[in-house]
């Protein structure tokens, strides 16, 4: 019994290990001041200058991603009376995302960013990918968004 609860707690760890190194960069962003500007969103937005950010990018088709949205959820619930915003990034279309979002409600911004404009200079390598911006716009964390840090949360929202 203790032997198959071993392999268990190492299956899971191996999965949560792999999971983070998929929501890899070719470069390390931390540092990398981020504008928003250019992005289509699903829905009429205010200006993001000056508030804390995280912005993911995700897909539809991306079994990680769909777990990783309930977790922003209510990472966005908790803190978003704080002044924090959530921005997520995906490539497909418009029609595509809206039949998603009937099955997977985003209650944060979901932007469009078809033409890779926007995401190609990050050199994200896989989704789910996050990165936590301070109220400069800067990056000060990136990562798989299941693994996001609250410190650098609450130090962003100070």
């Amino acid at each position: 019994m203790k032997t198959k609860f071993t392999w268990i707690v190492l299956l899971v760890g191996s999965l949560f290990a792999i999971q983070n190194l998929l929501a890899t960069a070719s470069k390390n962003n931390v540092g990398t001041v981020v504008k928003v500007d250019g992005l289509k969103f699903k829905e009429k937005t205010s200006s993001f200058a000056g508030k804390p950010l995280i912005v993911e990018f995700w897909a539809t088709w991306c079994p990680p991603c769909r777990s990783s949205i309930p977790h922003l959820n209510e990472v966005y619930k908790k803190y978003q009376a704080k002044g924090l915003e959530i921005i997520g990034v995906t490539n497909e279309d418009r029609p595509t995302v809206s039949k998603f979002l009937k099955e997977v409600p985003i209650n944060y911004h979901v932007a469009f960013d078809s033409n890779g404009k926007f995401s190609k200079p990050f050199g994200i390598k896989g989704i789910p990918h996050a990165m936590i911006l301070d109220k400069e716009g800067k990056v000060v964390w990136e990562g798989h968004p299941m693994s996001l840090p609250e410190s650098e949360l609450e130090t962003v929202l100070k």
